[in-house]
C-alpha cells in the first residue's frame, strides 16, 4: 500500500482515488466546454456533458484518433437541445457525437425524437437517428427506420418509408419533410391517409398537423363509404371536413357526380359549390345538368346552374337537350322513403333532340310522373310539324318521348311550300309519338282545319272544315290523314279557289327561324 506522510498527517491512496475521479470528470468537461471558441466550431457552442456514470478516451482504429467514451445515463446539451442515451462516443474535438441505445433528443417544449443510434454533426447541427425512430411533436407522431433531423432549422426527413398517427388520420409515404415550425409535412411516393370514414391517395401531399388539413398537388384519390373524390390539386380540411379541388376534379357523393374546374364541399352537411365546366350526373335516371356555376346539396337533393345551364336526359334512341338561364332542381316529400325530383328552367329555354325540338319561357320536370310542362308562348316541332298553344305537356317513358298534351289555343302548323301550310286547331291537343316520332293528333273543341291535298306533288284542292273533334295521322312529320267528328262541316276548293286571306286560320304563325336545328341552336336568343 502506498503512504503519504504529512507531518501531522498520515494518507494512503485509497483515501485520494475518490477524489481523483472527481477531478479527472471535471478536467474533461472543461475541455468540452472550451473547445466551442475554435475556428472549427464556427462560433456555435460546444456540446455539453451534462451526466455519465462513467468516462475515459479511447482510440478510434479507422482514425487513431482520441474519443471520449461515455457510459450509462448519458445526459449532453447543445444549443436548445438536449440529448440522452446509454452510451455513446464524443470526437475529442467535440464536432461528433456517436450515441447508442435508448436516444431521445429533446427540443423545447414539444419536440422529441427517439431511436436506437444517433449520429450528430455539430458543426452543421444535424442529427442523424436510425432504428425504431419516433418523433413526437404535440399530438403528431412519426415513426421511421431513418430520419435526418435539422437542428437549427427544425426540419426533419425521411427516405425510408414513414407512418404518421394526428387524430383520427394515420399517413403514409416512402419519402416525407417536416417542418416543424410550420407544423407541416411533405410527403412524395405512395402517399396514403387512413381515417375510420375514407382512405386518400396521392403521388404528392402536404398537410398541416396544426389544422389537419391536407394540399394535394398531383393525382389524388379519396374513396369513403360515402363518397369518392378526386383532383390534381386542391385541399381538404380533415377535421372539418371540407375540400376545395381544381384541374380534373370530381366528387361522387352516390347520389350525384359533380365536376367542375373548381369545387367545392361539405361533406358533413352535403353542401357544396361548382365554378367553371360544371356537370352534374344522376347515372341512376341517366340524367345531367352543366353550366359554369352551381351549388348543391346532397341531401335532401337540390341544385341550381345557371351560366350556359344545360339540362340533359340521355336516351339511347334521342338523348334530350335543355337551355335555359337558370335551371334548378328540389326533392318534393311524398309518401315514398326518398320522395322524388322536381326541376324547373327560366328565361329563355330551348330544347333540342334528334326528333323533337321546343321553346318557351320556363318549364318543370316532374321526375315522379316523367312529365315536362311548358309556360309563356311554348312551341315544340316535331319532324315537319310545329305545335303552339297556351301552354303544354310533354310524357315521357324510359327517356322518350310518349305523348303531349296542348291546352287553350291548340295549333298544328305544317309547311307545304314556300306559300302554303296546313293548319289544325282546337281547345285542346293530344300528340302520340311511337319511337320518339309524332305518329297521331287528337284535337278536341272548337276544331278548325285548313289541309292542302297533295298528288304526284302537285296541290290539287284545299280542304276547309270545322268540327268539334279532328283526327290526325302523321308520317315523317308529314300529315297523311284528317278525319273530322261531330258535327263536321267543310269545303274541297281549287288550289286557287281561295284568296291569301283564307289560307291562315286565325293566330297562324310560322316559327321556323327561331327552331333549334342542331346542339348549339339552344344557346340562340331570339
Amino acid at each position: 500500500m502506498v503512504e503519504i506522510k504529512i507531518p501531522g498527517y498520515f494518507f494512503t491512496a485509497a483515501f485520494f482515488r475518490p477524489v481523483y475521479y472527481v477531478l479527472i470528470f471535471l478536467a474533461f468537461s472543461q475541455v468540452i466546454q472550451s473547445q466551442g471558441t475554435s475556428p472549427r466550431s464556427s462560433g456555435r457552442r460546444t456540446i455539453e456533458l451534462l451526466n455519465a456514470d462513467d468516462t475515459y478516451i479511447i482510440k478510434d482504429k479507422q482514425t487513431g484518433k482520441d474519443i471520449n467514451r461515455l457510459l450509462g445515463n448519458v445526459v449532453l446539451k447543445h444549443n436548445d437541445i438536449t440529448m440522452t442515451c446509454d452510451s455513446a462516443h464524443l470526437a475529442n474535438d467535440n464536432n461528433e457525437l456517436t450515441a447508442f441505445s435508448n436516444v431521445h433528443i429533446e427540443q423545447g417544449d414539444t419536440l422529441d425524437l427517439y431511436g436506437d443510434h444517433l449520429f450528430y454533426d455539430r458543426r452543421n447541427e444535424i442529427a442523424f437517428v436510425t432504428k425504431n425512430v419516433e418523433l413526437i411533436d404535440k399530438e403528431t407522431h412519426l415513426y421511421t427506420d431513418a430520419v435526418e433531423y435539422d437542428v437549427k432549422n427544425e426540419i426533419a426527413r425521411y427516405n425510408t418509408g414513414g407512418r404518421i398517427i394526428n387524430s383520427d388520420n394515420t399517413l403514409t409515404s416512402l419519402i416525407g419533410v417536416y417542418y416543424v415550425n410550420q407544423s407541416l409535412f411533405n410527403f412524395k411516393d405512395s402517399v396514403k391517409i387512413v381515417n375510420p370514414d375514407y382512405i386518400m391517395t396521392a403521388d404528392t401531399m402536404d398537410y398541416n398537423t396544426e389544422t389537419e388539413t391536407a394540399f394535394f398537388t398531383g393525382p389524388t384519390e379519396m374513396k369513403g363509404d360515402s363518397i369518392y373524390v378526386y383532383c390534381e390539386k386542391g385541399w381538404y380540411d380533415t377535421k372539418l371536413d371540407v375540400t376545395r379541388l381544381w384541374k380534373n376534379a370530381l366528387i361522387d357523393n352516390k347520389q350525384q357526380i359533380i365536376k367542375g374546374d373548381s369545387l367545392y364541399y361539405e361533406n358533413n352537411t352535403g353542401y357544396g359549390q361548382s365554378f367553371g365546366n360544371v356537370s352534374i350526373a344522376d347515372t341512376n335516371n341517366k340524367i345531367m345538368v352543366t353550366g359554369n356555376y352551381a351549388w348543391y346539396y346532397k341531401q335532401p337533393e337540390r341544385f341550381t346552374v345557371t351560366d350556359r345551364a344545360v339540362f340533359i336526359q340521355f336516351s339511347d334512341n334521342d338523348s334530350l337537350f335543355l337551355h335555359a338561364d337558370t335551371i334548378r332542381a328540389n326533392t318534393i316529400a311524398d309518401t315514398s322513403l326518398t320522395g322524388y325530383r322536381l326541376m324547373r328552367a327560366y328565361y329563355g329555354c330551348r330544347i333540342f333532340s334528334r326528333n323533337f325540338q321546343a321553346k318557351c319561357d320556363s318549364l318543370s320536370y316532374s321526375f315522379r310522373d316523367s312529365v315536362i310542362r311548358f309556360y309563356e308562348s311554348p312551341v315544340i316541332w316535331s319532324e315537319e310539324s310545329q305545335l303552339t298553344s297556351d301552354s303544354m305537356a310533354v310524357f315521357t317513358k324510359n327517356g322518350d318521348t310518349d305523348r303531349m298534351e296542348l291546352y287553350n289555343s291548340a295549333f298544328v302548323t305544317s309547311q307545304v311550300d314556300t306559300l302554303r301550310f296546313n293548319q289544325i286547331k282546337g281547345r285542346n291537343l293530344t300528340g302520340y309519338f311511337e319511337n320518339n316520332e309524332l305518329y297521331k293528333i287528337d284535337v278536341v273543341g272548337n276544331g278548325e282545319s285548313i289541309y292542302h291535298m297533295v298528288d304526284n306533288d302537285n296541290i290539287v284542292g284545299v280542304n276547309t272544315g270545322t268540327c268539334a273533334r279532328i283526327q290526325i295521322y302523321v308520317k315523317e312529320g308529314a300529315i297523311t290523314d284528317i278525319t273530322q267528328f261531330e258535327t263536321p262541316e267543310g269545303l274541297i276548293n281549287p288550289p286557287l279557289g281561295l284568296p291569301s286571306d283564307k289560307l291562315r286560320l286565325k293566330g297562324f304563325e310560322w316559327l321556323d327561324s327561331i327552331r333549334p336545328k342542331k346542339i348549339e341552336d339552344i344557346f340562340i336568343k331570339n
